[in-house]
């Protein structure tokens, strides 16, 4: 009877050893809010009875339907990586300590810096509250620059840098974010990596579908550092089920701004001890910038200069991406990240709104004071006199300034992508190393990393000129034909590189060709991505969309050759004027500045266009405000104010119609304007009763875009007359350019129906998202759509540049001919047929007359 007993016990336990090795079938419900557990890693389980059995590893393939609890232990290595310890809960349920053992693939990146075997702590991740508050007596600071933060494909990654004052930087710190993510991401072959200064602080599954969830990590001491410090954000997501191209562009993940922060402990993190502290001003939740300027004396000639002038050197100093400037007479406005207050005006000035330091009775002040009401900080610049004030300005902005021959060599932009871009003025190679591009193994299907570089206002290279990118790769010999590597410039293919060959390969600076058709003045996003096919990837088996190991790499050994090309000015140019400040960021005098009337808005509108053009020229403008339109003479000049008082004559020089100072009237978001409804009409009867013929046309524009990359447009000899432009009514901001009445100089007017749509319009179209969509001669903004159009140029004028040489004759006289092409082609049949006459009466003077 013992023998049967046993016999049958055997059984059993060998059944049940059986059935826990099996795999888990993949289930689809519900994703996981904490973090899950790595492949091939012992499972932490809540034993039914004292004498519960060891439990079987899960295979590494599939994810569990139920995930269990798992208590992030303690980091044991600090620095350089330490994670925050999961927090305490009132009743914490009985869970076992996980074990890690080394995993199978795909393998958790770990710090370079850190021992061979250590563990690592994942952050434990909770549902999303409301947005953090500093610590008691801390502070603190929002990171992202930007409205929201997304991180698409399957590998994707973004760095800027954060400056920090010495307080800060010695103050103890927690980094917070909050993210969400598509469904269809796979949390156990995916993950977030955080970095400051290059070393990894935290790293984090991602696998939260159902809503925001919260992700804290403790700051390694002495990792911070004041001045600039270098945050990076990387994401590697892997699709659940599906293994094609297609299937990547479902994978995303967001960041959401209002509860991503350092927050700081101490109250020495909330003090700012030097004007050097405008570089650590930051965002807000929304990652905007506001300065909130006091000036009880703002309406008092001689004091629009100065003003204008601390603007510029405030925006140049903390460089932020999206800034906006504020005026106003009264007391002080509230206080908070991402904002500052500035006090400007005599001590009697400022005697009914703030308590100035009687010191500045004597000699002109700029440091930072404390408002009594709140305890924050705000800048205080004063003195016995406005001449004294303006000495206290040149104090801070001095720092900021650069002589307009002195040439830049970068165009400042880690505050919202780092590395800054350098700016290329001729022929160059630059390692993608130098843009912030690392070398990278990629196991997926859809490989994607960019880079920046800028190029000079007098670009003139769009319809001839090639830049190469010599590329460094390997791919195995998994990869098949079919695969490509393509080369995006502005969100617009470049260059396509196919892969023929099976059996794996390296490239070695193999050349791709670019064409320089997208690039703008200014600053130019360059993308790298590869399409990478496999009979794996057709299969699909489950459980293998992770990948079983690298299939194709990337060396930062690639490089960026940008040759010779056109140096020309051409006006009108907003795309210029948006990229790099151009024609007043080269300026060596004063540049005359016609304001309608100095009014708080008007005043605001006006100091945020000028911080933005200061901002991408990297140096204040030093601008006069003139008094009447016949002051400024046949100089470069910007106007600025309410349609109805811009003077007509200028609106004339715009190829504006008069008629719109009193017919543009700004509609409500819901409201729709009988000329718009009259054009729609007029569309869809073209559409449906327009023939044949329009067909045809439209097919051939389309054949001859697609076939040989022109349009009816170059197929002319002499540009056509451009019709006057009147904004539509739904349309509240706009901008134009166009050249004086001798056409000798270069007018930018900035105007909208009303003061207020012009403040609110300057700060509308001042925002990262939209400034580089300036172009064109004029640019329309829609407060109630959000959209943004532009009219192209149809004519334009060449304006005289340093540049002048044979070579950059022969480099614009390309340019120019391929972009008028029958031009091209009636100079060559002459010139053909000046060489056949020349050879004719050559030929018949010559041998014997019979």
């Amino acid at each position: 009877m013992k023998q049967l007993a046993s016999a049958v016990l055997l059984l059993v336990t060998t059944c049940t050893a059986v059935a826990l090795a099996q795999t888990t079938p993949f289930d689809m419900s519900g994703e996981r809010t904490t973090a899950p557990a790595a492949p091939r890693l012992t499972l932490p389980v809540v034993p039914p009875t004292p004498q519960a059995p060891a439990v079987a590893p899960v295979p590494a393939t599939p994810a569990p339907s139920a995930p269990a609890q798992v208590e992030a232990p303690k980091p044991s290595i600090v620095p350089p990586f330490s994670a925050a310890p999961a927090p305490a809960t009132d009743t914490p349920p009985a869970i076992i300590p996980v074990t890690p053992v080394v995993p199978s693939q795909p393998a958790p990146m770990q710090p370079a810096q850190a021992p061979q075997g250590a563990p690592s702590a994942p952050a434990t991740t909770t549902a999303a509250a409301q947005p953090g508050q500093p610590p008691q007596g801390g502070v603190l600071r929002y990171l992202i620059p930007s409205a929201k933060l997304g991180f698409d494909g399957e590998y994707d990654r973004k760095s800027w840098s954060i400056y920090l004052t010495p307080e800060q930087a010695a103050a103890p710190a927690k980094f917070n974010f909050a993210y969400q993510n598509a469904i269809v991401v796979a949390p156990e072959a995916s993950e977030f990596t955080v970095l400051l200064n290059n070393r990894v602080i935290g790293q984090q599954q991602v696998g939260s579908p159902d809503g925001q969830s919260n992700v804290t990590f403790d700051v390694p001491p002495r990792l911070l550092q004041p001045g600039a410090n270098l945050l990076t954000f990387e994401a590697t997501h892997r699709h659940r089920t599906d293994c094609t191209v297609q299937s990547t562009y479902e994978l995303w993940s967001d960041i959401d701004p209002s509860k991503t922060y350092l927050s700081f402990a101490g109250e020495e993190a909330a003090r700012l001890s030097s004007t050097d502290a405008i570089r650590a001003i930051g965002v807000d939740g929304t990652g905007k910038t506001e300065f909130n300027f006091v000036v009880p004396a703002l309406e008092q000639p001689g004091t629009t200069k100065p003003l204008l002038r601390l603007v510029q050197g405030i925006a140049v100093l903390s460089g932020m991406p999206n800034e906006t400037f504020s005026f106003s007479t009264g007391t002080l406005p509230q206080s908070g990240p991402g904002k500052m207050t500035v006090l400007v005006g005599t001590p009697a000035e400022l005697q009914p709104v703030f308590a100035v330091p009687v010191a500045a009775q004597a000699a002109p002040m700029a440091t930072f004071a404390t408002d009594p009401r709140t305890g924050a900080p705000v800048l205080l610049v004063t003195g016995p006199s406005w001449p004294s004030i303006s000495s206290a300005i040149e104090t801070i902005v001095a720092t900021t300034d650069r002589a307009p021959s002195v040439r830049r060599d970068v165009v400042a932009t880690q505050r919202w992508t780092a590395p800054d871009a350098p700016l290329v003025f001729s022929d160059k190679t630059i390692a993608l190393s130098q843009l912030g591009v690392k070398s990278s193994e990629f196991s997926g299907r859809r490989f994607r990393t960019s880079f920046n570089v800028a190029v000079p206002a007098d670009f003139y290279a769009n319809a001839y000129g090639e830049a190469t990118v010599l590329l460094d790769a390997a791919y195995t010999q998994t990869v098949q034909p079919g695969s490509h590597v393509d080369i995006y410039v502005n969100g617009n293919i470049a260059s396509t590189l196919p892969i023929t060959a099976s059996g794996g390969g390296i490239f070695r600076h193999l050349p791709i060709r670019v064409t320089m058709r997208h690039f703008k003045p200014g600053l130019n996003t360059l993308s790298l991505e590869a399409i990478l096919l496999t009979k794996e990837d057709d299969i699909c088996v489950p459980g293998t969309t992770a990948g079983s190991g690298p299939r194709f790499a990337l060396f930062d050994t690639s490089e960026l050759h940008i040759p010779d090309f056109a140096r020309v000015g051409q006006r009108p140019n907003l795309a210029a004027f948006a990229g790099t400040g151009y024609p007043y960021g080269r300026a060596t005098q004063a540049i005359p500045l016609f304001i309608d009337r100095v009014d708080p808005d008007t005043l605001s509108a006006t100091a945020t266009i000028l911080a933005q053009m200061a901002i991408v020229a990297g140096r204040p403008i030093e601008v006069e405000p003139a008094a009447s339109p016949g002051a400024i003479g046949e100089r470069d000049a910007i106007f600025v104010g309410s349609i109805s008082q811009m003077p007509p004559a200028v609106l004339t020089q715009m190829n504006i119609a008069t008629t719109s100072q009193a017919g543009w009237r700004p509609l409500a978001a819901t409201q729709t304007t009988q000329t718009e409804t009259t054009v729609m009409f007029d569309e869809w009867r073209s559409k449906v009763s327009g023939g044949v013929w329009r067909g045809q046309i439209t097919s051939f524009q389309e054949w001859l875009r697609r076939n040989f990359d022109m349009s009816l447009s170059s197929l002319q000899f002499v540009p056509g007359a451009e019709d006057q432009f009147s904004p539509s009514n739904s349309n509240s901001f706009m901008v134009a350019q166009g050249r004086s009445a001798t056409g000798d100089a270069t007018w930018t007017v900035v105007t909208a129906p009303s003061a207020k749509d012009l403040r609110d319009g300057a700060n509308a179209i001042t925002a990262q998202a939209r400034w580089p969509q300036i172009a064109g001669h004029i640019t329309t903004y829609s407060a109630s759509t959000g959209k943004i159009d532009s009219v192209p140029v149809s004519r334009f004028d060449f304006v005289t540049s340093d540049q002048w040489s044979l070579a950059n004759y022969r480099l614009i006289a390309a340019n120019w001919l391929s972009t008028n092409i029958l031009s091209y082609v009636f100079l060559l049949v002459a010139l053909a047929l000046l060489i056949g006459v020349t050879t004719a009466s050559m030929l018949g003077r010559l041998g014997r007359k019979q």
